[in-house]
C-alpha cells in the first residue's frame, strides 16, 4: 500500500516539474542561471518519474536510483551557487570551497557506486548503502549552508526577490536531511518519509515558480496566472483544512464513547458548514487576493486581466445594470471596495447623483461645482483618500473633508472622472474588505481607470442627446411638410373667399366652396395627428393607386390648366404607402407642373406598370430645366424659385417619402421643352404574389 502512495506521490511531482520545465523552456533567453535552473526543473521530472516507477514496478536497478539521487541534488545545489555573489568566481575562496565540495562529493559518490562490484569482491562484507547514505547527508547539509549563505548575503531590500525560493529548497534540503539522518540512525531508509517525499517536492514547484517570475535577471521571463494561484491556493487551503477536520473528527469518534459516531457526523457537518462561509465569503476572498498579490507578485496588477474584466464591465449592454453602476463596480473591484456611488455633471454646473452600487449608505443628491474638494480635484487631478486627509492634511493644503462627506461613514476615495482634463464625474468607494497598501500602483490604475469610465459615460450622454436631437429634428422637418401643406391649403381658401362675392348667389359656386373646405379641414386634421403623433407616419395600408390619382388629380383643377389623367392601360394597381403622404408627394408634383406650364399649357398624368412597381408620370409642357438646375437646386431643401410664395420642400419631401417606401422620383427636362416627372413605386406585397400566382396559372 506504502508502495502505491509513494508511486502517486512521485508520478504528481513529475508531472508538476514538467509543467515547470516547460514554461521554464519556452521563455529561457540563454544565460546560465536559467539554464541551470531549467535543467535542475527536468532532471528532478526525470528523477520523480523514475521513482515512481521503481515503487510501482520495480524496474530499475539501485545505481540507477541513486545516481539519480545524486543527480537531482547536485544540479540544485550548482544552481545555488551560481546565485551567490562571486560564489562562482575561482578567484572567490567561498566559489572554491563549495565548487570543490560539492563537484568532489558527488563524483566520489558516483564513482563508489559504479565501482560497487569491485569493491564487493574485494571485500564482502563491505556494505555500499551507508556510504551513498553519508553522502546524502552531506549534500543535504551543504544545501542548508548555501540556502543560510545566500539568504544571509542578500542585500535587506533584495531578499524579496529570493524569499520563495530560499523557502522552497531549504524545505527540500531539510527533509533530505531528515530522511538520511534517520536512515543512518536505524541502519534503513524509513518507507513513509520515502513515499511522502514526491508530495514534499511537488508541494514546493509553486514556489520555485513564482522566484523565477520575481527574477527576470534569470532570463526566464515566466507568467504565473494570478487566478491560477489564487484558485490553487484556495483548494489547497480547503485540502488542508479538510485534512485537519478529518483528524479531528477520528479523534472525536475515538474519544467520544457512545456519542462518537454522531458527533464524528456533526463535527464533519459543522466543518463543511465552515468550508461553504469561507468559499462565499467576499471579505475572505478579497484578504487572500490581497496576500497573494502582496507576497507572490512584483506588482498588485495582472494589467492585462484588469483592463480586459474593466472593459467588460463597462460594455457589458446585456447587464441589468446601467452604465453608471457598471462603473461604479468595474472601479470597486479594483480595490476590494464593496460600494460605491457616482456623481456627474450638469449644465446647471453641479454635479448631479446619477446612480448607486451596494450601500455606501449616503443621500447626497447634488455636489455644487463651486466645492472646495471638487476644486482642489479639478487643480491636481488626484484621488482623494479620506484615510489619508485625516492624517496627513498638508498633502492636501490642510483641507478637511467635506461637509456632504459626514453622511458617509465608510467613505473612502474619491475618484475622479476626467475627460479632456476636466472632471465630467465622481465615483465615491467606501472601505474595502481587506485592507490593501495605499502606494502609486492603485493610485495610478484609479486615476487611467476613471478616464476610460470617463469617456464611455461622455459617448452614453452623447449618444443619448444626439438622439434628442434626431426626435426634434424629425419633428421639424415634419412640421415643415405640414406648413407646406397648409399654405396650399390657405391658398385653395384664399381662392374661395376672393370668388365668393362675385359668386355667392351661384349655387354650384357654393356647394364647389363647401366641398373644398370640407377638404381642408379633412387634410388639416390629418395633419394635425401627424404632428401630435408621430409615429403615425410610419403606419401605412394597401391603398388602390388609380382611385388616389383621380381624387389628387381632382383637388387640382380648380388651378388652369386642369390636369388630365390616363389610366386606361392600368389595371387595380395596389400599393403599400401612408395615403396622405403619398397623396402630399403626388399633389406637390401636380402643382408644380401647373404652375411651370402656365395657363395655356398642359399637364398629363398616366399610370402604368412595369415588372413589379407602379409608374406614375407627370408631364408638361413649360419652360423646364436645365441640367445644373435639376443637380444643384431642384431637390435642395429651402431653395425656391417662387421668392416669398414658395417654401422650397415640396420636390424634396415627395422624392424623399418615395425613396422611404422603397421607390423612387426622378426627372426628365429640356429647358423650353417641358418636364416629366417620373414616381416608381413598390407593388404592395400581396398584388406581387398575386400577378406571380397568375403568370403561373397562365403558364
Amino acid at each position: 500500500m506504502i508502495a502505491k502512495i509513494g508511486a502517486i506521490s512521485y508520478l504528481i511531482a513529475s508531472a508538476a516539474y514538467l509543467l515547470l520545465s516547460g514554461l521554464l523552456l519556452t521563455s529561457w533567453r540563454g544565460k546560465s542561471q536559467g539554464g541551470l535552473l531549467l535543467g535542475a526543473s527536468v532532471v528532478t521530472a526525470i528523477w520523480a518519474g523514475i521513482n515512481a516507477l521503481q515503487l510501482a514496478v520495480h524496474y530499475f536497478p539501485s545505481k540507477v536510483i541513486w545516481s539519480l539521487e545524486i543527480l537531482h541534488t547536485t544540479l540544485w545545489l550548482v544552481f545555488l551557487i551560481y546565485l551567490l555573489p562571486d560564489a562562482h568566481s575561482s578567484s572567490s575562496w567561498r566559489g572554491r570551497f563549495f565548487h570543490l565540495s560539492v563537484y568532489g562529493l558527488s563524483v566520489g559518490l558516483l564513482v563508489v557506486l559504479w565501482g560497487m562490484s569491485i569493491l564487493e569482491n574485494q571485500n564482502p562484507s563491505y556494505f555500499v548503502p551507508e556510504i551513498q547514505i553519508a553522502g546524502q547527508l552531506l549534500l543535504a547539509l551543504l544545501g542548508i549552508v548555501l540556502i543560510e549563505q545566500l539568504y544571509r548575503n542578500t542585500r535587506m531590500d533584495k531578499r524579496w526577490y529570493i524569499k520563495y525560493l530560499c523557502l522552497a529548497l531549504g524545505g527540500l534540503f531539510i527533509y533530505e536531511f531528515y530522511l538520511y539522518s534517520d536512515a543512518m540512525l536505524f541502519k534503513r531508509l524509513n518507507s513513509d518519509l520515502w513515499a511522502a517525499r514526491g508530495f514534499v517536492v511537488a508541494f514546493l514547484m509553486p514556489f520555485l515558480a513564482v522566484s523565477a517570475a520575481r527574477n527576470p535577471d534569470w532570463s526566464v521571463d515566466i507568467f504565473v496566472s494570478r487566478e491560477m494561484v489564487f484558485h490553487s491556493t484556495a483548494i489547497l487551503g480547503a485540502a488542508l483544512y479538510l485534512l485537519v477536520m478529518a483528524t479531528a473528527g477520528y479523534y472525536v469518534k475515538i474519544f467520544g464513547g457512545e456519542w462518537g459516531k454522531v458527533a464524528q457526523v456533526a463535527f464533519f457537518a459543522l466543518a463543511l458548514l465552515l468550508l461553504l462561509v469561507l468559499f462565499f465569503s467576499g471579505q475572505a476572498r478579497a484578504h487572500l487576493r490581497v496576500f497573494l498579490n502582496k507576497h507572490f507578485f512584483n506588482y498588485r496588477y495582472d494589467y492585462r486581466e484588469e483592463w480586459l474584466k474593466f472593459t467588460s464591465t463597462l460594455s457589458e449592454e446585456n447587464s441589468d445594470m446601467g452604465l453608471e453602476e457598471r462603473i461604479i463596480k468595474a472601479l470597486a473591484d479594483l480595490v476590494e471596495s464593496p460600494s460605491g456611488q457616482l456623481w456627474a455633471y450638469d449644465e446647471s454646473g453641479s454635479y448631479l447623483c446619477r446612480a448607486s452600487y451596494g450601500d455606501p449608505e449616503i443621500d447626497v443628491p447634488l455636489i455644487k461645482g463651486d466645492d472646495a474638494l471638487i476644486q482642489f480635484i479639478g487643480k491636481k487631478t488626484w484621488v482623494i483618500n479620506f484615510t489619508e486627509m485625516e492624517n496627513i492634511p498638508e498633502l492636501y493644503d490642510g483641507m478637511q473633508p467635506p461637509e456632504w462627506l459626514k453622511q458617509a461613514k465608510n467613505g473612502w476615495l474619491l475618484v475622479p472622472l476626467l475627460h479632456d482634463n476636466k472632471i465630467y464625474g465622481v465615483v465615491l468607494l467606501t472601505r474595502p474588505r481587506a485592507e490593501i497598501d495605499w502606494n502609486w500602483e492603485v493610485i495610478d490604475i484609479l486615476k487611467t481607470a476613471g478616464r476610460q469610465a470617463a469617456s464611455f459615460l461622455v459617448l452614453e450622454d452623447t449618444a443619448g442627446k444626439l438622439i434628442e436631437a434626431r426626435q426634434f429634428e424629425g419633428f421639424n422637418r415634419l412640421s415643415a411638410f405640414v406648413l407646406h401643406d397648409l399654405k396650399n391649403l390657405i391658398a385653395q381658401l384664399s381662392l374661395v373667399v376672393r370668388n365668393a362675392d362675385k359668386h355667392s348667389n351661384n349655387p354650384e359656386f357654393v356647394r364647389d366652396a363647401m366641398n373644398t373646405v370640407d377638404h381642408a379641414v379633412g387634410k388639416m386634421s390629418r395633419l394635425m395627428s401627424q404632428l401630435k403623433n408621430m409615429s403615425a407616419e410610419n403606419k401605412t395600408e394597401i391603398i388602390p393607386l388609380r382611385p388616389l390619382l383621380e381624387e389628387v388629380t381632382a383637388s387640382r383643377a380648380g388651378q388652369l390648366p386642369r390636369p388630365q389623367l390616363d389610366c386606361t392601360n392600368a389595371k387595380t394597381i395596389h400599393v403599400q404607402a401612408q395615403r396622405d403622404r403619398l397623396a402630399s408627394a403626388l399633389e406637390h408634383i401636380i402643382q408644380n407642373a401647373q404652375e411651370a406650364a402656365g395657363k395655356k399649357g398642359w399637364v398629363k398624368i398616366s399610370l402604368t406598370i412595369q415588372g413589379q412597381q407602379a409608374i406614375v408620370e407627370v408631364k408638361d409642357n413649360g419652360h423646364g430645366m436645365d441640367a445644373d438646375f435639376i443637380r444643384n437646386r431642384l431637390f435642395k431643401p429651402f431653395e425656391t424659385t417662387k421668392g416669398l410664395s414658395g417654401m422650397g420642400i415640396g420636390a424634396y419631401e415627395s422624392r424623399e417619402y418615395i425613396r422611404a417606401l422603397g421607390g423612387d422620383l426622378t426627372v426628365t427636362s429640356q429647358p423650353n421643352e417641358g418636364t416629366t416627372f417620373r414616381f416608381t413605386i413598390p407593388l404592395a406585397i400581396e398584388e406581387t404574389q398575386s400577378d406571380q400566382t397568375t403568370a403561373g396559372v397562365s403558364a
